[in-house]
């Protein structure tokens, strides 16, 4: 019933560079649950990010590379049934926690298909989408993550100590967005979506996120130091290092010649190297905040 290039368009690998947020709530949640671990992580990284890049992909019907996919084949609507699927799984998943978190799973949901729905289509709203996209999978995902591995519900927005380190995610997330966009500007042109990245220009991306990722470290540095944390910070600065190397190497070489080097593989190895070294490094402060690496 569902074509391979259906699958493809899921691009279930892809939610790999979202993990980091789930770690990061897991590591300051303070009631785990093995089952309750296994179900967020699940519902989120195997259902409901797929189902948000099948769906958006069937209306966006991209001819050129999109984060995932170098060459995305023609959709069909096969992928649409099938992004539904997807979210009906994600809902049902989040179920089994409470009736709560699978509702936050929905919102996501509807979000993302306001997204790029025609009759919404918020992708074509430079600043709203950026702070949405930012918002959503950042603070709003971390929140979500919290309540499910802890049993919680809404309430978890209002708590500081979730929505503080929620917000540092989103942040983080509003300076690499742009760069993600940085290689689509004339696909993006022509379907009329002037994007954060199209209103910037090239160089003008990598200036605006490189004041983002500066604001990034300053306010992580601050969250780890007030928390008496100096080893996270020294991790995190550790992290953070070959990103920011491989950023500054990256724009060395757009201000040189901005048509070779603004490429999807460019960005590809970016998402790869920040995805790598924040996994890790949020891994590791889940094992050490909570102390499951002295036990061992």
């Amino acid at each position: 019933m569902f074509k391979i290039s259906s699958w493809k368009h899921l691009r279930i690998p892809f939610s790999f560079y979202l993990m980091p947020v789930y770690f990061f709530a897991l590591a300051l949640t303070p009631n785990h649950n093995p089952e309750r671990i296994l179900l967020v992580f699940v519902a989120l990284h195997l259902f409901l990010y797929p189902s948000s890049n099948g769906y958006n992909s069937y209306f966006d019907k991209d001819e050129k590379s999109i984060g995932g996919l170098r060459n995305p084949p023609k959709v069909s609507k096969g992928l649409y049934y099938l992004s539904m699927i997807f979210l009906g799984i994600a809902l049902g998943l989040g179920l089994q926690i409470n009736v709560a978190f699978a509702s936050m799973l929905l919102v996501y949901g509807l979000v993302s298909m306001a997204y790029s729905h025609p009759l919404v289509r918020l992708k074509k709203y430079a600043y709203v989408s950026w702070l949405i996209a930012g918002f959503f999978q950042g603070a709003f995902t971390f929140c979500m993550a919290y309540a499910g591995l802890s049993d919680f519900g809404w309430e978890v927005f209002g708590m500081t100590h979730v929505l503080v380190p929620g917000l540092l995610t989103s942040v983080m997330l509003w300076g690499s967005y742009p760069l993600t966009q940085v290689y689509q500007h004339e696909e993006d042109s022509k379907r009329g979506d002037f994007t954060l990245s199209i209103k910037l220009g090239v160089q003008g991306t990598f200036l605006f996120s490189s004041v983002w990722f500066l604001l990034t470290g300053v306010l992580f540095a601050w969250y780890f130091l007030s928390r008496n944390q100096e080893n996270a910070f020294l991790g995190f600065l550790m992290a953070m290092l070959p990103v920011v190397l491989y950023f500054l190497v990256w724009f060395y070489f757009v201000k040189k010649d901005p048509q070779k080097h603004v490429t999807y593989d460019w960005v590809m190895w970016m998402n790869r190297v920040s995805g790598l070294a924040l996994n890790i490094f949020f891994i590791w402060y889940f094992l050490e905040n909570t102390q499951i690496l002295q036990v061992m």
